[in-house]
């Protein structure tokens, strides 16, 4: 039996990898060398584009650097090749992207598993594959994704800033649906007239990010950055993603204008900012967003972008082991499932192989835990979720304590470990089970 992986970036190269480590026959698919994405310019795989920083090393205060110890534990090749290649970079794992490449690509070519194929794929095949292509899927293969997804394809992702529930100040917000409909779905931020007015010249005078050349012209028609609208005049957020109608506190008081947060998951530790969709900078968006009252102290578990990007609505398409309700033998991986961000990618991949690979072996399906960044991010993507967004790792996903711990570093402390102890654990169930 071969198993087809397509696309080579972080998430394709972890799940040949792995595969190929089980013992599984792979023919690895890719564009590479011959032609290129509009982003990409290294002939090698597993190339870093953004940046080189794979995000916070520390398992203990950092939910991107839980996922590495967890991915750690999984057998991954990008946390090998991040070992070898580390250069310094204080409390961030950064990496020298060229060697980076070249290590990876040096244990794909030499394995004698994985078959190589430069050839571009403009249909899903048949039979086992993994489609892993990212953010920058070519047009022919985007169809036919699109087409197998049943039209759920998005082609840029406009996020908002996602804050963690234990930050709002709840003294200075309410809950409520608008007109009294509803219970506490969403928290309801007012500000006054004048908090209003220095938001908006906050908005205006920020600084924004600086977009890809083949991004500009193609993002803002589907999607107006918050910072874009409120230049358009001092009223136009009170029309928009600030307005006030229909909201009333608990006392029937009515605000000049009202910033909405809604549940970004079932266990309620994560908050959206309604309508937030921006391109500022994070540093900007901390500091211009931190000026709402009841997010003066607010911890940002996400910040907004605004990128082209391709992914998949997971949640109506996608089983939690990143395999397609529909074709099981097809499986999923990386960006293009919505996770966000070179590790979570990765992980992904890791996953989407281990999954596939109990799949071909007739055993049954095995999800991490809810306790896991691996595992709050498989249930991310396949629960129901109306306004389905990319998301990374954040200790917002994984589900609090059982005795409160308000102390955040010790909280943190306790979901780590916890996380650590139930990957291990759940490592062991996949070569026994």
């Amino acid at each position: 039996m071969t198993v087809k992986v397509i696309g080579a970036g972080l998430a394709g190269s972890e799940a040949a990898y792995r595969l190929a480590e089980l013992g599984v026959q792979v023919e690895l698919y890719d564009i590479k060398p011959q032609s290129f994405t509009p982003a990409h310019k290294d002939k090698r795989f597993c190339e870093l584009v953004c940046s080189n920083s794979l995000k916070g090393k520390d398992p203990f205060s950092n939910a991107c650097g839980l996922l590495k110890e967890e991915m750690r534990v999984l057998g991954s090749l990008t946390m090998e090749a991040a070992a070898a290649t580390e250069v310094p970079a204080g409390g961030a794992l950064a990496v020298d992207r060229d060697k980076f490449a070249e290590y990876v690509t040096d244990k794909l070519l030499g394995h004698k598993n994985i078959k190589i194929v430069c050839k571009e794929i403009t249909k899903i095949p048949d039979g086992y594959c993994i489609v892993a292509t990212g953010p920058l899927t070519t047009d022919g293969l985007s169809e036919s994704i699109s087409a197998i997804c049943g039209g759920q394809l998005h082609f840029y992702d406009a996020s908002a800033p996602i804050v963690s529930r234990e930050s709002i100040d709840f003294t200075k917000c309410f809950a409520g649906d608008r007109y009294g409909k509803g219970g506490d779905d969403y928290i309801n931020c007012p500000l006054t007239r004048e908090e209003y007015c220095a938001l908006v010249e906050g908005l205006k005078t920020a600084e924004r990010a600086t977009l890809h050349s083949f991004e500009k012209g193609e993002i803002f028609e589907g999607c107006m950055p918050v910072e874009v609208m409120a230049a358009r005049g001092p009223d136009s957020l009170r029309f928009a993603m600030l307005k006030p109608v229909g909201l009333k506190d608990e006392n029937g008081n009515k605000y000049y204008a009202v910033l909405q947060l809604r549940k970004e998951n079932a266990a309620g530790g994560a908050y959206n900012l309604v309508g937030f969709q921006t391109n500022l900078k994070f540093g900007e968006q901390k500091r211009v967003f931190s000026m709402i009252p009841a997010l003066k102290n607010a911890e940002f578990l996400r910040y907004g972008v605004m990128h082209r990007n391709t992914f998949i609505n997971s949640p109506q398409c996608l089983n939690a082991d990143f395999s397609h309700r529909a074709r099981p033998e097809l499986f999923f991986a990386g960006q293009i499932t919505g996770v966000e961000g070179y590790v979570e990618s990765a992980a992904s991949g890791i996953l989407a192989a281990w999954h596939l690979y109990r799949r071909l072996c007739g055993k049954t399906t095995l999800i991490p835990p809810d306790t896991t960044v691996c595992g709050a991010l498989s249930a991310y993507i396949a629960g129901e979720n109306k306004n389905f967004q990319p998301m990374n790792a954040n200790f917002g996903i994984l589900p609090p304590p059982e005795k409160n711990i308000r102390d955040k570093k010790q909280r943190y402390e306790f979901l780590a470990r916890r996380a650590i102890q139930n990957i291990t654990e759940y490592k062991q169930k996949l070569n026994t089970y």
